[in-house]
C-alpha cells in the first residue's frame, strides 16, 4: 500500500532543533514539488514549506529563517530543519505533495513538542 512515512519528531526545549523526515514512495516523489505541512492542536493543517523537484524552497512567514526544507531524490526523501523552534511549531508534521489538493494519502505524521 502507498504510505508516506514522517520520523524525526520528538519533544525540545524552546529554541531548540530538530530534523524531520520523511520516505515517499515513487509514484507520489517523482516530478512532483513536495512540501511539509503543519498541524496544531485543534487546528487544520496548514503548510509550512514547499521544495520544487529542482530544489527551489519556498517558506511560510511563520516558518521563514529558521526552517529549511530540502530533498533527496535518489532516496525519495524529504526532509525539514528546525532551528530556534517556538511553542507555536507543536504539533503533527506531514509531508505530502504540494499543493495539498493533489495529495491522496497522508502518512501518520510525526509529533513536534517545545516546551519552555
Amino acid at each position: 500500500q502507498v504510505q508516506l512515512v514522517e520520523s524525526g519528531g520528538g519533544m525540545v526545549e524552546a529554541g531548540g532543533s530538530l530534523t524531520l523526515s520523511c520516505t515517499v514512495p515513487d509514484n507520489i516523489f517523482s516530478g512532483n514539488a513536495m512540501a511539509w505541512y503543519h498541524q496544531a492542536p485543534g487546528k487544520q493543517r496548514n503548510l509550512v514549506a514547499v521544495v520544487t523537484t529542482a530544489g527551489d524552497t519556498r517558506y511560510e512567514v511563520p516558518v521563514e529563517g529558521r526552517f529549511t526544507i530540502s530533498r533527496d531524490n535518489a532516496r525519495n526523501m524529504v526532509f525539514l530543519q528546525m532551528i530556534n523552534l517556538k511553542p507555536e511549531d507543536i504539533g503533527r508534521y506531514y509531508c505530502n505533495r504540494y499543493p495539498a489538493w493533489l495529495a491522496t494519502v497522508w502518512g501518520q505524521g510525526t509529533q513536534v513538542t517545545v516546551f519552555s
